[in-house]
């Protein structure tokens, strides 16, 4: 069994006072580091797919109000168009609040969903987790190193009609959780973003073809009741790497998750989603 603690309640202001440092500790990197940050260059031309993808952009979640999810279709938007077009050279770290910048009113950005402490809450600028999902899941098919990644700390929602496996995604919050991935190979890669009227659209593409085929695929998912009363739900993650030339099979693991479940997987309505492969 996995032993999950807790979670631990802080005061608003120790909270405060915490994020405003840890942001500044970020700033400070970004400008004194010796990091080569990747940057948009719409006209290099990267002509080989390495993968697509793409998540519904309104789904209808329970005490959620629509105009939240509307609002965050719009945050959305602001958001990419600073990350379209995107080249990642070798050497280079793409890092998405390096680009993104801070979301503000000002910036037109609205108020959008967000999760607490496993809670919904609301924030300028929420909804954008849904971007570091699409860009995790699309980096985990190639050979970008992934650099930093935080994980969802809560389950917050049932599942609906699952297409990747659970905890696959990338939770952001400005800027010191981020996600930053950094390009060790010999091949240069750039990402694409778009939005239609269903869907948010990703793509990396490269100067070079795919030498490997990536699956993306989980074992050990389970669900255990904690010593405290909730319940937690458990995965691991890991990459299945075929070699095109030779089809010689490799594996490495990808992550290990364990998640605080806000809902009660005993009730009826419950029924988690297999999730089969790529």
């Amino acid at each position: 069994m996995n032993q999950v603690e807790k979670p631990i309640q802080r005061s608003r202001l120790r909270r405060m006072l915490g994020r405003e440092y840890y942001i500044f500790r970020r700033f400070l990197k970004w400008h004194f580091s010796n990091v080569h940050y990747a940057k948009i260059d719409k006209r290099f031309p990267a002509v080989h797919l390495w993968k697509e993808h793409r998540s519904t952009l309104l789904r209808k979640l329970k005490e959620v109000d629509m105009h939240l999810q509307y609002n965050k279709i719009e945050n959305l938007r602001l958001a990419i168009a600073k990350i379209d077009g995107v080249v990642i050279h070798p050497g280079e770290t793409f890092s998405v609040w390096r680009m993104v910048g801070r979301p503000s009113k000002r910036k037109g950005y609205k108020t959008g969903m967000m999760i607490h402490n496993g809670r919904v809450s609301t924030a300028t600028g929420g909804g954008l987790c849904q971007l570091g999902n699409l860009l995790y899941w699309m980096a985990l098919h190639t050979n970008l190193t992934i650099q930093e990644r935080w994980r969802h700390s809560f389950d917050v929602f049932p599942d609906v009609n699952r297409t990747v496996p659970f905890a696959c995604g990338a939770t952001l919050a400005y800027n010191y959780i981020d996600l930053q991935l950094y390009n060790a190979s010999d091949i240069t890669f750039k990402i694409n973003l778009w939005l239609d009227d269903e869907y948010l659209h990703g793509k990396i593409t490269a100067d070079k073809k795919p030498t490997a085929k990536y699956e993306i695929l989980e074992d050990d998912h389970r669900i255990e009741h904690q010593w405290w009363g909730g319940y937690t739900r458990h995965n691991r993650i890991y990459k299945r790497i075929t070699d095109l030339a030779t089809g010689s099979v490799t594996e490495e693991h990808v992550a290990e998750n364990n998640a605080i479940m806000m809902y009660n997987p005993l009730l009826p309505e419950y029924k988690p989603s297999k999730y089969e492969g790529d």
